[in-house]
């Protein structure tokens, strides 16, 4: 028998058991809120002892952050997929904001808890975003590509996140989320119907009111 094969039940296993770990963490965020969270509690609501919580995670933090890094990488992975798909297509920008909204499911208190965490962990997360969602792209969507600079690039890809984010830290505003995407649109379709004016010198036609 291979290496590969012998090591394939234990993978199996030990990717069960993260998943039960981040499973049990989320639902017990939504519950009880993250001053009442502990490695312990995790643990008793996954169904796995204290040292299995210790043999992936060193900290409470650190089971947070892998659940956000979960949860954003497959919305990452979604926009760039449907930007591949459809890079000018009717919807597309609101069809990502929607997806970034999404990113962190659960309450407002559990989004922005992740949201955190993931920071607190490696306050370059936004970073390490923006370099895969380019590398996914990388001649699988020439057109907007051509038009994207580094620092087009960044606001297209810090933008969103970033006035999402201090939406849910300061929840005390009350925003409508659905107003809130709406606004978030606007403001990305300008910023690319201005991109694509400044590259071919053309009159933009008006925005449907």
């Amino acid at each position: 028998m291979s290496e590969k094969k012998r090591r394939a039940p234990k993978q199996d296993r030990a990717a069960a058991t993260i998943d039960a770990i981040l499973a049990a963490a989320f639902q017990l965020l939504e519950r009880d809120g993250l001053k009442k969270l502990t490695t312990n509690h995790i643990a008793a609501r996954a169904g796995v002892s204290i040292g299995t919580i210790y043999q992936y995670f060193r900290d409470k933090d650190d089971i947070l952050a892998a659940l956000a890094e979960r949860h954003s990488t497959a919305i990452r992975d979604g926009i760039a997929d449907l930007v591949i798909r459809e890079p000018e297509g009717p919807g597309t920008i609101r069809h990502i904001i929607d997806l970034v909204m999404r990113s962190f499911e659960g309450e407002p208190a559990t989004r922005a808890a992740l949201m955190d965490a993931a920071h607190r962990r490696d306050n370059r997360t936004l970073q390490h975003h923006h370099t895969a969602f380019l590398a996914a792209l990388d001649g699988k969507a020439e057109g907007l590509q051509r038009i994207l600079t580094p620092e087009r690039a960044f606001i297209l890809t810090h933008a969103p996140v970033t006035i999402l984010r201090a939406a849910l830290i300061e929840s005390d505003l009350g925003l409508d989320p659905a107003k809130l995407a709406d606004e978030l649109t606007r403001l990305l379709e300008a910023y690319v119907i201005a991109l694509a004016t400044t590259e071919t010198g053309a009159t933009p036609a008006p925005r449907p009111s």
